[in-house]
């Protein structure tokens, strides 16, 4: 384990703990700042969040706050054994929390100095937030703009700790189509970690993408995403298709002319 982020200026960058997409990201995350994770169920959004949270804990000594408004705290903890990491015995080990509550209440919560988020937060000094998942904010509100300002102050709540967070929302589509603007979050957040479901040969696999890190650098490749029990894997981007993105990739002209000349 190596220091915790005490010290840290905006501008430096938090690992995510993800080797693969630590080098999308060009180091990791931007310190004090929001990224969304946008995907169809499934692709793994909460998987990463809760692997950002456990690495940052082993790793790097930040404590961690798992927000939900989905999943009991133990369907959580069932989900991270899963991939290797035992959440339960961070939160006994005073490392971790973890908040199920309604987005309403929490909102209000978020805005009220004082309140269970200050409070947590304080409690454990936490680093790092999970929020799964914005999509859940739409309850309140279908009016686009009200929703708007709710995001904003949702997100301006999390960021008046030195934290930086990571918040999923739902896409719309398995594959094909793919918006970013849902309620102008896209235009909120620092980053955005696209996930998607890719057919290749009549099978399904994943497929992450960083399409916005502000003020920063990154890799623009489409690389291939593995869930194993040891955590995610960022494998190398997809070599010889085109497409990728709306789910059913083709071979690029030259592939295809290698591969009947071979037959």
């Amino acid at each position: 384990m190596v220091d915790s982020a005490a010290g840290r200026t905006n501008g430096e960058r938090v690992p995510t703990g993800i080797v693969g997409l630590d080098e999308m990201l060009g180091g990791g995350l931007l310190y004090n700042s929001v990224a969304v994770i946008k995907g169809a169920p499934g692709t793994g959004k909460s998987c990463l969040g809760m692997e950002f949270i456990a690495k940052g804990i082993l790793n790097y000594g930040e404590p961690g706050l798992i927000i939900t408004f989905e999943e009991f705290p133990r369907q959580i903890y069932r989900d991270a054994i899963s991939i290797g990491f035992d959440l339960r015995a961070f939160e006994h080990g005073q490392q971790l929390r973890t908040i199920f509550t309604t987005p309403a209440v929490f909102l209000r919560e978020i805005q009220q100095p004082g309140g269970i988020f200050d409070r947590t937060i304080e409690e454990i000094s936490a680093k790092r937030v999970f929020v799964d998942s914005m999509t859940q904010l739409e309850r309140i509100t279908q009016d686009p703009v009200q929703l708007r300002e709710i995001m904003y102050t949702f997100l301006n709540g999390l960021l008046r700790y030195d934290i930086t967070a990571l918040v999923t929302q739902e896409d719309a589509f398995i594959t094909g189509n793919m918006s970013v603007a849902e309620a102008g979050l896209s235009y909120i957040v620092d980053t955005i970690i696209q996930l998607r479901y890719v057919e290749i040969s009549s099978s399904m696999d994943r497929a992450i993408l960083v399409l916005k890190h502000r003020a920063s650098n990154h890799d623009k490749s489409i690389r291939r995403m593995l869930i194993t029990s040891a955590g995610i894997e960022v494998k190398t981007a997809f070599e010889g298709r085109e497409g990728i993105l709306s789910g059913n990739p083709y071979m690029t002209r030259r592939v295809k002319k290698a591969e009947e000349f071979l037959k």
